[in-house]
């Protein structure tokens, strides 16, 4: 892992262009090529290394707000950073409208720059790109989407902004499972706890306070017990039952890096069935498979189909062994973690070679409504020799 980013696929990608952003803060190869982070959309150019610009190559230049201007020069790593106000955004846009107004005063911004032409991300804002073209700036798309590509591979800080998201991801999961683990079983089987029906969302919200008193949040997760928990996205409601499997899926988010973890345990609470108990003992044979095949040079599609082997071998179905199953393992191993929760490299069929830095999820998983869901979640990097978990958590089914 490095201690720098490397954007020279970046630079590999452009001729005369500059790259160009148009997002706000929530964008996250906006953030990463910025380093800045604001609730309205603000423009970042990026200068490529060997620009005939002598005096502004390699770097990044940002127009922004006058709102955000003071903030946006003490906290973005761009080289300078610019106001609309400078390029008569107020008077452009009453003229021209908003769109038109804005494209004509971030074309007067590029031309400071001596840039004439741009290439932008896909999602680029159509209404904004068809402007600029039409004030003879040239707009292509980033087919490859690079920066999604170069954010793949963590530098050492970014790794360390995961492993602290991940140290609050294991309180919030100890806190579901004291409630879990601490629960009493009603009449009808229904988990209670501190006098009333433990429910999915009661825990999700233990989940929510915990990750908020450890700088972290999240928009949503996953607390599914016995059928909700056969479909691995079901995020799960209602009284949550002993002797059933309940899956607990957290990917918080730091509130001060902005970069997330993800991690899945699945309890019991009482006895479970000896078929969910097999396929709990079978899917943490397939985690351990995949982290045993995880090191540079091999490609996500080989750590997954380590998983494939052991669930095959054990005489459950997989997408590889029949691509129409609706149960068994109906999802691809892993993604890779970040800015974004989803995010490159994948650990599936098609994933490519995997790079020391890069983070990645190892979350094999069983799914049959008549049974219910079991999946275990690891997080970890790709090293130079091998990989470190992330993880610190223990797995355990029955509590």
């Amino acid at each position: 892992m490095s201690r720098d980013r490397d954007l020279t696929p970046l630079d590999d990608l452009l001729d005369d262009e500059g790259y160009l952003i148009d997002a706000d803060g929530t964008d996250s190869n906006q953030r990463y090529l910025s380093g800045f982070d604001a609730p309205d959309s603000f423009v970042t150019l990026y200068l490529p290394a060997g620009s005939d610009d002598g005096d502004a190559t390699g770097e990044i230049h940002l127009l922004v707000s006058s709102l955000e201007y003071g903030r946006a020069r003490k906290e973005s790593r761009a080289a300078s950073v610019s106001r609309l106000v400078e390029y008569d955004y107020r008077d452009r846009v009453a003229e021209h409208g908003s769109i038109d107004g804005r494209a004509r005063a971030v074309a007067a911004f590029l031309s400071d720059y001596g840039v004439s032409e741009v290439v932008v991300p896909s999602e680029f804002p159509l209404g904004v790109g068809d402007a600029l073209r039409e004030v003879g700036v040239g707009v292509a798309a980033d087919e490859r989407d690079v920066v999604t590509e170069i954010r793949a591979t963590k530098t050492v800080e970014e790794v360390d902004h995961v492993r602290e998201a991940q140290r609050a991801n294991e309180a919030a999961m100890a806190a579901a499972e004291r409630l879990i683990r601490e629960a009493t079983v009603g009449s009808e089987g229904t988990l209670r706890w501190d006098d009333a029906v433990l429910t999915s969302e009661r825990v999700k919200e233990e989940i929510e306070v915990t990750l908020l008193r450890q700088g972290c949040a999240l928009d949503e997760t996953i607390v599914a017990c016995g059928a909700d928990a056969a479909d691995p996205h079901d995020r799960g409601s209602g009284p949550l039952q002993a002797n059933e499997a309940i899956i607990v899926d957290i990917f918080p988010r730091s509130k001060a890096t902005k970069y997330h973890a993800d991690m899945t345990r699945t309890f019991c609470k009482g006895e479970a069935s000896d078929e969910l108990r097999r396929r709990f003992d079978v899917t943490d044979e397939a985690r351990e498979a995949a982290l045993a095949a995880l090191e540079p040079g091999v490609t996500g599609g080989e750590v997954h189909d380590a998983v494939c082997d052991v669930y095959e071998e054990a005489g459950y179905p997989t997408l590889r062994s029949d691509p129409e199953t609706e149960v068994g393992f109906i999802h691809s191993t892993g993604h890779g973690v970040g800015l974004d929760v989803h995010e490159r490299p994948r650990v599936s069929p098609d994933g490519g070679e995997l790079k020391p830095g890069h983070v990645v999820t190892i979350e094999p998983g069983l799914y049959d409504p008549s049974v219910g869901g079991v999946r275990i979640e690891d997080l970890a990097v790709v090293t130079d020799d091998g990989y470190e978990n992330l993880t610190d958590y223990p797995v355990e089914f029955e509590v």
